[in-house]
């Protein structure tokens, strides 16, 4: 080989190794410049940081960390991370399961003493997926009188689910994201180690993946040094979130960037011993009907941009957080912040698709021209009397409008219709259509026309109903012609109806539906997304 072309390999190599820097610097420059906005004076922040294989190849703080003292955000800045926590507090159980100290398919009474029957039993797995029909503790506070300020502690949830005659439904038979299900995991390896939940997190998971700045708060009130205070989002700047989370096993995890990313390494590159963990965390298990759960053991496991995707977010106050793992590409995202309006699930979505060069765009479906009078007889109001969730259909051409974000769905077939960006489907059969998402069961949604009260209608449900399961009651009035809900603690509930006995409030009631026995009602169920059917008898 002659030294001039010796030379020109080594020109060249220089020449490509200058273009791929220059290529990475530019995507630097697009990442950062996503998240100028949080960058601003007198505002709050963040903090993101990105790994690929073994180099971190983005590490950036934004805003202040305390608006009062304008003190800034750093790169080793605490974030309360939320539910982000949730993963860890399986993993803590995924370390006893394969020690055999316990079974992830015991029955949790086995581990938690004081529980009711509930008629069914519920498994560790179960909890760990969502699916074990617990009513959720947050939901489920509220009704019973807690404002969202109010401090809420594991000996809340404890004393309150120890009077629960029922669950939300059967164990297994759907997905419903419940706090108490991991607020119980923690009770459950307290039981089993004899260790505090916090002590056992920080000498079995966190100092062993080498994350030596995270640590489990109890204690909504503690002193910590280095922590981010958190801030609502308001029209004219903000306000500081009111502290009251004291619980732990669901959320309340302090952590930065850097120990998320060497937490999240493990997805591709485990740490010796660790592999069979990290493996066992991506355990996914079918509904009792057959339906795609991508909820494993404290993530959620989808595809994007063709890639796997391991992630999950939280929020708690003003504390929003979200961190992802793209195992195949070998590639982490962390990002924690403390402001409600930051989005930074959308955020990493962008911060993902510029690393793997991917422009956004929907879904290519083969569609069919559907008659302009069959696409009216599809819009209007539908509702699942199982869930109690409302949808209402618009239509735009050919288009499908669904929700209040008028998610788009369009035609594939003459009663089949595709969402553009996501993997749901409608299907029509006379004045009813079944949703059919990607992950958990179908729904059944049937068309109604709202009902609304009449003079003589509205005095039937005027009176007072008491709850048993929580030792609280409500009142239903007339003031002025219309009907409200009266609790001590939330005041006065506008209530309507959107058809005979079934009547809709304000939060946290949602949806009251009523009983009758000769005609005469005896009491009603009250329902509000993670609380349903809990029963309050009429005494009055």
């Amino acid at each position: 080989m002659t030294k001039t072309f010796t030379n020109l390999l080594f020109s060249v190599a220089l020449l490509w190794a200058s273009l791929a820097s220059a290529q990475v610097e530019a995507k630097i420059s697009q990442i950062d410049s996503l998240f100028l906005d949080w960058d601003r004076p007198n505002h709050p922040g963040g903090a993101v940081a990105i790994m690929q294989g073994d180099e971190i190849i983005f590490s950036k703080a934004y805003g202040l960390a305390s608006m009062e003292y304008l003190i800034p955000n750093t790169t080793e800045t605490l974030f309360n991370v939320a539910s982000v926590s949730k993963q860890f507090s399986a993993l803590g159980i995924v370390l006893l399961h394969l020690q055999g100290k316990l079974s992830v398919d015991d029955t949790i009474d086995t581990y938690i003493d004081g529980l009711p029957e509930f008629g069914h039993k519920i498994t560790i797995r179960q909890m760990l997926h969502h699916t074990s029909g617990l009513r959720s503790l947050h939901a489920l506070f509220a009704l019973a009188g807690w404002r969202n300020d109010d401090a809420r502690s594991n000996a809340d949830l404890n004393r309150i689910i120890a009077m629960q005659d029922d669950l939300n439904f059967e164990p297994g038979s759907e997905y419903m994201y419940c706090n108490t299900g991991y607020m119980f995991l923690a009770n459950i390896i307290e039981k089993v180690t004899g260790e505090s939940f916090v002590e056992y997190m920080k000498k079995e998971v966190f100092e062993p993946l080498g994350m030596k700045n995270t640590y489990v708060e109890p204690h909504y009130d503690a002193i910590v040094p280095n922590n981010a205070t958190s801030y609502y989002t308001k029209e004219n700047g903000f306000t500081r979130a009111v502290e009251y989370w004291g619980y732990i096993g669901s959320g309340n995890m302090h952590t930065t960037t850097g120990d998320l990313l060497k937490y999240l390494k493990n997805y591709y590159v485990p740490l010796p011993n660790w592999e069979k963990a990290f493996e066992t965390m991506l355990t996914l298990d079918l509904l009792n009907d057959g339906s795609y759960n991508q909820y494993a053991f404290g993530v959620n496991i989808e595809a994007m941009y063709g890639k796997k995707k391991i992630s999950h977010g939280g929020s708690i106050g003003g504390f929003r957080s979200n961190i992802a793992v793209y195992p195949e590409a070998k590639t982490s995202i962390a990002i924690i912040t403390n402001f409600s309006s930051s989005g930074p699930s959308d955020k990493s979505n962008q911060v993902a698709g510029i690393l793997f060069d991917v422009k956004l765009t929907g879904k290519q479906l083969k569609t069919i021209k559907v008659e302009k009078s069959t696409m009216e007889l599809y819009q209007g109001s539908y509702w699942d009397n199982e869930t109690y969730e409302e949808l209402e259909l618009g239509i735009r051409g050919d288009t499908l409008l669904v929700g209040k974000s008028e998610t788009p769905f369009l035609p594939v077939q003459e009663n089949e219709f595709e969402a553009l960006k996501r993997d749901i489907r409608i299907q029509f059969k006379g004045d009813q259509f079944t949703y059919i998402p990607h992950s958990g069961k179908p729904q059944t949604f049937k068309k109604f026309k709202e009902e609304p009260l009449t003079e003589e209608s509205i005095h039937e449900y005027v009176g007072s109903y008491y709850s048993p399961e929580i030792h609280t009651a409500y009142s239903l009035f007339i003031k002025k012609e219309k009907l409200y809900a009266f609790h001590i603690r939330h005041g006065e509930l506008a209530v309507k109806q959107k058809f005979k006995d079934l009547l809709v409030g304000d939060y946290p009631l949602e949806v009251l539906k009523f009983k009758r026995e000769d005609g005469k009602i005896t009491g009603m169920w009250i329902s509000n997304g993670r609380v349903r059917n809990l029963w309050f008898k009429k005494t009055n």
